[in-house]
């Protein structure tokens, strides 16, 4: 329901479990947000009712609440630019992030375990190169990449208000990435040594669909996410009919995330 949800609503969804219920906040102005009427729905033997409630007026600033900073591992820390360098920061990379409508604070799974595995690629080959960011959203992983010594760095993404949260987030941390718009389910992605990508699991057949092999302008290793843990082999298998196999899989909840190598 989550991946769903987070293709379809502007301002971004928050999920949050008890032992009977799963609560999904959905974050947009009036007319940009789809209409959910209450329901009730067939779920294998079971039968879920779902309920809807509208919020107050003042979403824009209610989902803040939500976001607090991450760190991962012991190398970089990701905060929302309302909140304060946690202790210890100057030991780590700081990325600041103001998400504007884009997605992403570095807080969902699919983001902090793309981060997880850019640090182990990193740390396993000093050898830097170039770096593309499909689907950026806030410019998280593309800033990370820049701010590790990558470059060039190219972020993209589909949603102009991506495009511009990306741009002015590069440039509040000090990171040069150039932020491009482009429908990656009609355009391939472009040459680069690493290619980033947080999208949904048929987005992500989609990009295996159109890109080139390696030797051919492929890139050497990719870090995917986006996917719910049970899609991993879908992904794999779109990738490996392309020339890619992995080396890595990690998951957080019940998303996953992958690392894929040239040959």
């Amino acid at each position: 329901m989550l991946a769903e949800l987070v293709e379809i609503v502007p301002g971004g969804v928050e999920e949050e479990r008890g032992e009977t219920y799963v609560e999904y906040a959905i974050y947009g102005p009036p007319g940009e947000i789809p209409e959910l009427p209450d329901i009730e729905a067939a779920a294998g033997d079971g039968l879920v009712e779902i309920e809807t409630t509208e919020i107050p007026d003042d979403w824009a600033d209610r989902w803040r609440d939500f976001h607090e900073p991450v760190i991962v591992g012991d190398w970089l820390v990701v905060r929302p630019s309302w909140e304060q360098a946690e202790p210890g920061a100057a030991d780590r990379i700081e990325v600041v992030i103001d998400p504007g409508r884009a997605f992403g604070t570095g807080a969902h799974a699919t983001t902090s375990l793309s981060l997880e595995l850019l640090g182990e690629l990193a740390s396993d080959s000093p050898e830097r190169g170039s770096v593309a960011d499909l689907g950026t959203g806030s410019g998280v992983l593309a800033i990370a990449a820049a701010l590790l010594g990558y470059g060039p760095v190219l972020a993209l993404d589909h949603e102009l208000p991506a495009v511009e949260a990306a741009a002015a987030n590069a440039e509040l941390n000090g990171a040069t990435v150039d932020v491009a718009r482009r429908n990656l389910r009609e355009q391939p992605g472009p040459p680069a040594r690493i290619w980033l990508a947080n999208l949904t699991a048929p987005l992500l057949v989609a990009v295996a669909g159109l890109m080139p092999a390696p030797g051919e302008g492929g890139p050497e290793q990719l870090v995917v996410s986006g996917l719910l843990a049970r899609e991993r082999g879908l992904v794999e298998d779109a990738f490996a009919a392309r020339g890619y196999r992995p080396i890595a899989f990690r998951t957080g909840g019940e998303w996953g995330a992958l690392r894929l190598l040239a040959g």
